[in-house]
């Protein structure tokens, strides 16, 4: 691999989502043309590209990997995959300086919308992985009803999101960026809960019609599962375009341990640095050390 940029200082980084035992780190797509989707996150999305080499590239924050990408798809994506990469900025400034990056890059956006716990703007990459650009609220401002969080998905207001974009060139996401979350597409809600609560301790936070949202920690959710086009859908093939897998990330030595054996009971194989193990419908999670 050849390093190309790295030259941010790693900074302390506050954000809701990281503030549980296991959150998300990298998520890796296969792709079928590596150097136009290394050009997208990098100038679109506004991901420092961190290194390059023979069929891949890493993108992310603070040298902190966000998005890998590798060379490779055979097969078109199938129904259940990849629904969005959730990438959280630290504020909502750097979510309106995102927006008037996009306006400003006639950058097509997919939707925009308000769920009472964040903000967030939808788009997709040039081969149809879905992105989703948001913010957090503070924890103590979610809305809240009979003790759980209460989310939705309400009209947000652009213009006035755009108002506040801070002058100058966009340099890039901020520092302290990170995934906040990943949305899958799964063949059936029920079972997606059996598999990433009962199976993985997951606690459900939220359901909505057609998707459950499940997180560690208490955060709004971490992991996503939604029917929405994939009701019934087969498990994935090898060597389809779209999620290769993503990190899971443990917050100390005693969670990774916990997990790891969790995975393992389930069927999961070891790795090099923990385990793996891919749900129902052939998405890939990896355990990763703290």
């Amino acid at each position: 691999m050849i390093a190309v940029q790295d030259s941010k200082m790693k900074t302390p980084v506050n954000l809701e989502a990281l503030d549980a035992p296991f959150h998300i780190g990298a998520v890796t797509l296969r792709v079928h043309d590596l150097p136009a989707l290394t050009a997208f996150y990098r100038d679109a999305i506004g991901l420092t590209l961190i290194e390059t080499g023979a069929g891949v590239a890493t993108l992310g924050v603070d040298g902190q990997v966000l998005v890998r990408l590798e060379q490779g798809a055979m097969r078109p994506t199938s129904p259940a995959g990849l629904f969005h990469t959730a990438i959280l900025l630290p504020s909502r400034a750097d979510l309106a300086d995102w927006i008037g990056h996009a306006a400003a890059t006639r950058l097509p956006l997919e939707g925009a919308s308000d769920h009472l716990v964040s903000e967030a703007l939808y788009l997709s990459d040039p081969e149809g992985n879905g992105i989703e650009i948001y913010r957090d609220r503070p924890r103590a401002d979610w809305p809240r009803r009979d003790g759980a969080i209460k989310m939705a998905t309400e009209r947000l207001d652009l213009e006035a999101l755009l108002a506040e974009a801070r002058a100058g060139a966009y340099a890039g996401m901020p520092s302290g960026t990170r995934v906040g979350h990943i949305h899958l597409r799964v063949g059936d809600t029920a079972e997606a809960e059996s598999f990433y609560v009962g199976v993985l301790g997951f606690d459900l936070m939220v359901r909505y019609p057609g998707a459950s949202f499940m997180a560690s920690g208490g955060y709004h959710h971490h992991i996503a599962g939604n029917v929405w086009n994939s009701r019934g859908a087969a498990p994935r093939q090898a060597g389809e375009a779209g999620l290769a897998s993503f990190e899971l990330v443990a917050r100390d030595r005693e969670d990774f341990e916990t997990m790891r054996g969790r995975m393992l009971a389930a069927g999961g194989a070891e790795t090099a640095d923990g385990a793996a193990i891919a749900d129902p419908w052939g998405n890939r999670l990896v355990l990763r050390a703290p």
